[in-house]
């Protein structure tokens, strides 16, 4: 490996991004929002890592530009970004395709339709967890589940910020495990491992929090009235594609091949059915792909970013900060943790803050002998973490948009993300 002088200049790109997005998020969310805009999203995350590459290019003259051209190239070109940049193409057309053909809906509706009143709101984390692993991603899930959450408390009296946090919870805890998530598949590509041996070192750390979870809920639900649950309209036909899709990935089936089947079968069982045609099937493809561009694109530009600055030394100056102050392969982990979690607080975008952290998570797991896919858990449990707690993220927005509520009185109920949090402290305190 390259022997580089460590320069701790060379990280004023990521200084200027943070400046400019964690500045413009705060001052437009808390100090001149605009109505109907989310502060963190008016700034387009895309101008702020362009900028940010632009100063990478100033930097060290020593390098032509065609030097630097090149090595943005070369970071580009690793097979596993190239790997991630497909992967979020198929993850972006079956999603946008699933929800045009309404299997979200049916699916939930399904879950929805069996539960007891009396268990609805663990129910309800438990219906958020199993969508949210099914549809990879935690505001689709918020989405479609807060109504429902909504008319369970007006039927209840139960307290509005308790159970939009529990559907909130549920679908954290999907979001950290899917396989078709967009922060799994960048944990994972960027540490070059497998999802299925992610997976199974990040079920180990998620399932005890799920599962005390489930019973502080079953608890408070027995002490509470029963919801009067409605019945829900679904197509069974159109959930079947969701749990297929989910039992493909339980069982380590390639990625590539277990959204083609989704994408397949969504296309064949919601034309039969007639919820998509097939104009709309291909437009809802392109659409859903669409949505992915953005973090594509972010990908490209921090792969870039991330390629001169490890070049330039910066990389070298955080290793022997973490040396200096970790001292120990625990100490390493819960470098990668704190990095990734500062990250997320900037950005309020769990996949953006993985994308950012990785490079160097990648370097302090080499320097501590930490097994690759414990770091690519780390990277995506401490993201999730921390964005399903903070206050300006789209996944409590969002579900505050919904719901009439704030969300900030969301937060001392989200019983899932906190004892995540513990329960990863506890994996790496035991870790031998």
């Amino acid at each position: 490996m390259k022997e580089r002088k460590p320069n701790a200049a060379a990280l004023l790109p990521i200084l200027i991004f943070l400046v400019l997005y964690l500045g413009s998020g705060i001052y437009f969310e808390y100090i001149a929002p605009e109505k109907g805009r989310m502060g963190f999203y008016v700034m387009s995350v895309v101008v702020a890592f362009g900028i940010a590459l632009i100063t990478a290019f100033f930097q060290n003259r020593s390098l032509t530009f065609d030097e630097k051209i090149h090595l943005c190239a070369q970071g580009i070109g690793d097979d596993n970004i190239v790997i991630m940049l497909f992967i979020f193409l198929m993850a972006g057309a079956f999603s946008g395709l699933a929800s045009e053909a309404g299997g979200a809906s049916s699916t939930a509706n399904l879950m929805l339709d069996i539960i007891p009143g009396s268990f609805a709101l663990p129910g309800l984390f438990i219906i958020a967890c199993l969508i949210s692993m099914s549809m990879g991603t935690s505001v689709g899930t918020i989405t479609v589940l807060v109504p429902i959450a909504v008319e369970i408390v007006r039927s209840t009296g139960l307290s509005m910020p308790l159970v939009i946090a529990t559907v909130v919870g549920g679908s954290m805890f999907g979001d950290n495990l899917s396989v078709i998530s967009d922060t799994t598949i960048a944990a994972t590509r960027t540490q070059g491992v497998e999802m299925k041996d992610k997976f199974k070192v990040n079920f180990l750390i998620a399932l005890p929090a799920a599962l005390i979870t489930t019973g502080i809920l079953v608890v408070y639900a027995l002490r509470n009235p029963a919801a009067s649950m409605a019945h829900y309209d679904y197509n069974i036909w159109l959930a079947i594609p969701y749990f297929l899709v989910l039992l493909l990935a339980l069982l380590g089936i390639n990625v590539f091949i277990v959204l083609g089947v989704g994408i397949v079968l969504f296309f064949l069982i919601g034309g039969a059915a007639g919820t998509i045609t097939f104009s709309s099937a291909f437009s809802a493809m392109g659409n859903g792909t669409g949505g992915m561009f953005e973090t594509m694109i972010v990908t490209i530009l921090v792969a870039s970013i991330s390629a001169l600055m490890r070049e330039y030394g910066g990389f070298d100056a955080l290793l022997a900060f973490i040396r200096r102050h970790a001292g120990s392969r625990r100490g390493g982990m819960f470098g990668i943790g704190l990095l990734t979690g500062l990250m997320d607080v900037a950005t309020a975008n769990n996949t953006v803050a993985i994308v950012i952290a990785a490079p160097i998570a990648k370097e302090i797991s080499r320097e501590y002998s930490i097994e690759p896919r414990k770091t690519a858990s780390l990277l995506d449990t401490w993201s999730c973490i921390f964005q399903g707690i903070i206050p300006y993220g789209a996944q409590l927005l969002v579900a505050a948009s919904l719901s009439g509520i704030s969300s900030i009185s969301i937060i001392p109920f989200l019983f899932y993300p906190f004892l995540l949090a513990a329960c990863v402290i506890v994996s790496i305190l035991t870790e031998r």
